[in-house]
């Protein structure tokens, strides 16, 4: 997502050289900036995960460090702020400001609900104004906060998107990802698993249309996810599709993360369709596998549980940083759950449309 997740030619470019890897992660220190490494070409051979994506680089500098007294992790979603900063979201209340070359944290915001309570907050896009959107799937909602992480208000949630009894809603499944599509007019929620009632493995995904300055409810699609997954993250393109990440985990086996090119200009309005089951004719969102993580090379990454890569971890967050030979330079994190198992780790890739 983008502060505002949409592709910004005037966006920091994550040069980071001196910040993500090609060949192995940073030493895990608090605020220390990586010694920088040689690398192999970033479109080489060895670092194509598929034709359509490469890895150039990652970094584990932040995980297990803490800022200001905050643990730095639990990371949800990404943006590139107005200033060309990187804002980093917590799901435990904590919204970041990062040095977009070095990640080094440069402030921290605590965040509350209207009453001050603990948002699990997951979806976050910086508003043309300079106003956060950042997503809670506890109820589930999508507020609007001030710089500074002040409550301005909320926006409508369909009754069936809430968790049950109020909805359909499984409990840690509603809003996921949050992204603002160009021109600053729609904004687009995914849920992150299928309602009771709708198939297995249907993810609604929810709109709302700016009118007059305020969002209201528009159309919703289906989204048909791999067997077994979910979806943590979507990021607008400046056409009208999305970049979605699609991500699982088996015990003893590990994490799987795909990423979809996907296009909701031609799917069904859903909105009015109570069950989305296989025998429900619609259109849903057309998607396009662009790369499995899984097949990655590695760059000497290792992992604290067993994974199909080692470079693999609990991936969340998503953001477009900028341009390079056509490619759009995306930049993933993954959430540690503050767990000794698992890692903060940032993955520099380019992706071919």
């Amino acid at each position: 997502m983008r502060l505002r997740t949409l592709l910004a030619t005037t966006t920091a470019a994550l040069t980071a050289a001196g910040c993500l890897t090609a060949t192995g992660p940073a030493t895990a220190q608090p605020h220390a900036q990586p010694h920088a490494q040689p690398h192999a070409r970033p479109d080489g051979p060895h670092h194509a995960c598929s034709p359509s994506v490469s890895i150039d680089r990652f970094s584990d500098a932040l995980d297990k460090t803490t800022y200001d007294g905050t643990h730095v992790g639990n990371f949800s979603a990404l943006a590139v702020d107005r200033d060309g900063s990187l804002a980093a979201l917590s799901d435990r209340s904590a919204l970041f400001r990062l040095d977009a070359d070095s990640l080094e944290p440069e402030a921290v915001v605590p965040l509350a609900d209207e009453d001050g309570g603990a948002l699990d907050s997951e979806g976050l896009v910086v508003d043309r104004d300079g106003t956060r959107l950042i997503g809670s799937e506890t109820e589930p909602a999508v507020r609007r906060h001030a710089a500074d992480g002040r409550v301005l208000g909320r926006l409508p949630v369909p009754a069936a998107l809430r968790v049950a009894p109020a909805g359909r809603a499984r409990t840690n499944g509603t809003f996921e990802g949050l992204t603002l599509f160009p021109g600053g007019r729609t904004l687009l929620a995914s849920m992150e698993y299928a309602l009771a009632g709708d198939g297995a493995d249907t993810v609604r995904l929810q709109t709302w249309q700016r009118d007059r300055g305020e969002f209201r409810l528009g159309p919703q699609y289906a989204y048909r996810a791999d067997a077994g997954l979910g979806v943590p993250e979507v990021t607008a393109l400046p056409d009208g599709r999305l970049l979605v990440l699609e991500r699982g985990f088996t015990a003893g086996v590990g994490n799987t993360v795909r990423l979809y090119l996907a296009d909701p200009r031609r799917a069904t309005d859903t909105r009015a369709i109570e069950r989305l089951d296989r025998e429900t004719r619609v259109r849903p969102v057309r998607k396009t596998l662009l790369a499995d993580l899984a097949d990655c090379p590695t760059l000497g990454a290792t992992a604290r549980q067993p994974q199909p890569n080692p470079l693999l971890d609990n991936v969340e967050g998503m953001v477009i940083t900028g341009r390079h030979h056509g490619r759009l330079k995306v930049l993933l994190v993954s959430d540690d759950n503050q767990s000794e198992n698992q890692t903060t780790r940032f993955y520099a890739l380019r992706v071919r449309l």
